[in-house]
């Protein structure tokens, strides 16, 4: 199972290997939404650099794989804090 697929707010088709990927004029982007506000929503485009799209999927799985990391990581400062308060 890839790093897109256990965080529960990326949506992905395990049929389209290149999902959250566009080519822009032959350079590969990633693009995904973010909802900063239950009312909002933002769309991200990032370049990755690449003309390659196999590298290109290994720098969009790199970076969910940061951003997993990342939500484990304050998730478990909040648990802390709340058993502290408590």
């Amino acid at each position: 199972m890839t790093t897109i697929a256990i965080l529960p707010g990326i949506r992905v088709r395990a049929e389209n290997e290149n999902h959250h990927l566009w080519n822009n004029h032959g350079t590969w982007f990633l693009h995904y939404t973010v909802h900063p506000t239950p009312f909002t929503k933002e769309r991200i485009r990032r370049s990755l650099g690449t003309k390659d799209v196999t590298i290109a999927r290994e720098r969009r799985d790199t970076f969910f794989a940061q951003l997993a990391a990342e939500a484990t990581k304050v998730a478990g400062a909040a648990a802390a804090r709340k058993a502290f308060a408590a």
